[in-house]
């Protein structure tokens, strides 16, 4: 009897897997196991691969074992007669072949093609597949062609893009599926709160508040200070990053500006381990987001997503994508298994009928349904307790409530005060339950003792497309005249002898040459004409990050160079609605002071346009302490004294200079060569017997740099 019990078991699970199989294959004999031929076949094209060239024949096999892995990876994950641990070690053993045919395509992208669903599959790859069937006991049908699927199924909203690079990563290894692990439930039944309305009184318990209240969540004692190499880490900083390291997962990070609100996130996704880590940030900063990534996690790849992605890195474990674009890529984006995402300027999102709210909300409940536990990290430096209703959205982002109520994690702590909307403590309580949650309030002022009192945070920003190819056109055509000029003189040497490498004596004389025909006669394009084009392109974008400041933290003062740079900021403050102020040279005594004197004492004016030569000296503008240097200075003495504008006695709050720096230009290389007289000219007054640097001296370094770098790179 037992026997026949055991005979009967094993029937059924015969037929389950021949139910599981699909359509086209039945199996008609117990024979080799297909897990371990196709283990032994993948080895052998890994082999072939290493040795060499791709032949057709391996290609063939290439292509086999990728249909078989699919095949069986769904047969295995549909048997539901076998045990869970023999499908765990069977989809185990699978994704190790996966693995080895994802390493072998990166030998030889061609195979990548070969890797989809349907790719066109030879005569010979047919054959060889019936063979390996045959072999395993398997009977496959004569025609393996997939059934055509109805075009409405594949039909894509209008505008949504899947970047090449994304595939690749996919067809790379399209048997790891994204971890998808089981999210932890985000409704509970309530109790004592049963029928109340609690999302309106949630938001009023702010408002009530004292002010004395807490602003932010408790944060644990960092053990120790960790940073990369060149690097320091500021103790409330560490703060944020320990609590993510102890399993804190949702943050509403509001500091002030300033406060390294970028490193931060950076560092507590490291801690949480969130990766592939999801950045939805403004336009304006999603290349700082990159370049703050490269430093503070330098072990982790991060890419930018401009327009349709074309030139995004699949494989990296940062992704950055601007509020702008979002909609041509939420569709692949919400698949794509990300662990962890952060919305910077999260007030972005405020208004929950905006395409871009939609969005992000999209994504995070996407995630966290997917996900058990994802780090979910919301960056704005606006005061908590203004326009309270506006951060619904973000408390939904994070999964604190959804439409309607408090999802699981809320409500359980509501329930644990022990009131009701209708007891006079609740809502202190309810308040503080929210600020529990992950809520990260600090103003410069609260950690003055963490940073310096004056300090200068470079922006790097990507200039719109048009202008960036301009310029870029315009700086390779310099280019070409400094290299022209040297390869000339080089000619015209009398003795006729050749110098071994690069002459860097004549180096700088072509380029004291080339500065000195600038001022005298037109050469083309030269370095100020292009200085000013790229001042001109940055204007905007520089405007739009003055804004955000000035909606977070108050009065800003924006400098600029030039005058057609200061007219489209001011355009660009007047279209959203920002009052400002407007400090030249050519205004009269009366006019310049009635315009410092608005800035100074009226509280809607909220910027300071000035020219970087007529009031960078002279000027008591203290009431702000951070300021937007939208053009570079020639030399570090005239940047210092326009930010000396807002750092001075008086002063209660360190002051930010955020360098707007246009990335890929010759504007980085300026910045490099300002900051490198800046040591120069501290050691000269110091008693140094170096002379302090001029402007010229930088302009000369600029056109020295780009002729070195042209040669070293000619073959």
């Amino acid at each position: 009897m037992p026997e026949e019990e055991s005979l009967a078991r094993r029937g059924q699970r015969q037929a389950g897997a021949r139910r599981a199989a699909p359509r086209n294959q039945r199996r008609v004999r117990e024979g080799d196991d297909v897990i371990t031929v196709l283990a032994r076949t993948v080895r052998e094209v890994e082999a072939a691969a290493r040795r060499g060239p791709v032949t057709p024949a391996v290609r063939t096999k290439f292509q086999v074992v990728a249909q078989l892995v699919r095949e069986e990876h769904a047969r295995v994950r549909a048997d539901g007669t076998s045990s869970q641990s023999h499908r765990a070690e069977q989809l185990k053993r699978l994704d190790g072949i996966g693995t080895i045919l994802a390493k072998t395509a990166v030998r030889d992208p061609a195979l990548l093609s070969l890797l989809t669903g349907d790719a066109v599959v030879s005569e010979a790859a047919r054959s060889l597949k019936r063979d390996i069937l045959t072999a395993v006991g398997i009977e496959a049908a004569p025609d393996e062609a997939p059934a055509a699927q109805p075009a409405a199924a594949s039909a894509a909203p209008e505008r949504r893009v899947v970047p090449q690079s994304v595939v690749s990563r996919q067809l790379a290894n399209p048997f790891l599926a994204p971890d998808f692990s089981s999210a932890r439930p985000t409704t509970t039944r309530p109790r004592r709160l049963a029928g109340w309305e609690l999302l309106g009184p949630l938001l009023s318990s702010f408002e009530r508040a004292g002010s004395g209240a807490s602003t932010s969540m408790a944060l644990p004692t960092p053990s120790s200070l960790h940073a990369p190499a060149g690097l320091e880490l500021m103790p409330h900083q560490a703060q944020v990053v320990a609590a993510a390291a102890a399993g804190h997962r949702t943050f509403l990070l509001a500091d002030e500006p300033g406060l390294g609100k970028t490193a931060q996130a950076l560092l507590a996704a490291e801690a949480a381990t969130a990766y592939p880590l999801l950045v939805v940030v403004p336009n304006v900063v999603k290349t700082n987001w990159a370049r703050e990534a490269g430093l503070w996690t330098p072990h982790r790849a991060a890419t930018v997503i401009h327009g349709n992605g074309d030139t995004i890195d699949g494989f990296a474990d940062i992704v950055v994508v601007n509020y702008e674009v979002l909609d041509r890529h939420v569709g692949w984006i919400g698949d794509f298994g990300f662990r962890g995402m952060v919305v910077d300027e999260a007030h972005f999102i405020k208004n929950k009928t905006s395409q871009r709210s939609q969005h992000v909300l999209e994504l995070s409940e996407r995630i966290r349904s997917r996900i058990a536990r994802p780090l979910l990290m919301a960056l704005t430096g606006t005061p908590l307790i203004n326009d309270i209703e506006d951060f619904r959205a973000i408390w939904q982002f994070l999964g604190w409530i959804d439409e309607t109520q408090p999802l699981a994690e809320l409500m359980d702590a509501l329930e644990e005060t022990g009131r009701t909307p209708a007891d006079p403590g609740f809502y202190p309580a309810a308040r503080q339950c929210v600020v529990d949650l992950g809520i990260v309030r600090r103003r410069k002022v609260d950690v003055a003792a963490d940073i310096p009192a004056r300090r200068i945070a470079d922006l790097p920003v990507e200039l719109d497309e048009k202008a960036g190819r301009s310029i870029r056109a315009a700086e390779r055509e310099l280019v070409r005249r400094l290299v022209s000029r040297y390869e000339g003189a080089l000619a015209r040497r009398a003795s006729g002898s050749v110098a071994e490498g690069i002459d860097h004596d004549l180096v700088r004389r072509v380029a004291r040459s080339e500065l000195k025909d600038t001022t005298t006669k037109k050469t083309g394009e030269n370095v100020f004409g292009m200085m000013r084009r790229i001042g001109q392109a940055k204007a905007e974008l520089a405007a739009d990050y003055a804004a955000q400041l000035a909606r977070s933290a108050g009065k800003v003062v924006f400098f600029a160079k030039h005058v057609d740079v200061m007219d489209a900021a001011e355009e660009s403050f007047a279209r959203q609605g920002i009052r400002f102020s407007s400090i030249r040279g050519d205004q009269t005594s009366t006019s310049r002071q009635k315009h410092i004197d608005a800035f100074v004492n009226d509280p809607d004016v909220a910027v300071a346009v000035c020219s970087l030569t007529a009031a960078g000296v002279g000027l008591n503008l203290q009431v702000a302490s951070n300021i937007v240097l939208a053009e570079l200075s020639w030399t570090h003495a005239e940047q210092t004294q326009a930010i000396d504008r807002s750092h001075r006695i008086g002063q209660g709050e360190p002051v930010t200079a955020w360098r707007i720096i246009a990335a890929q230009t010759i504007d980085t290389r300026i910045t490099e060569l300002i900051d490198s007289k800046a040591g120069l000219a501290a050691r000269a007054l110091d008693g140094s017997e170096e002379e302090v640097s001029s402007s010229a001296d930088v302009q000369l370094e600029a056109l020295v740099g780009l002729l070195t770098d042209a040669l070293s790179a000619s073959p």
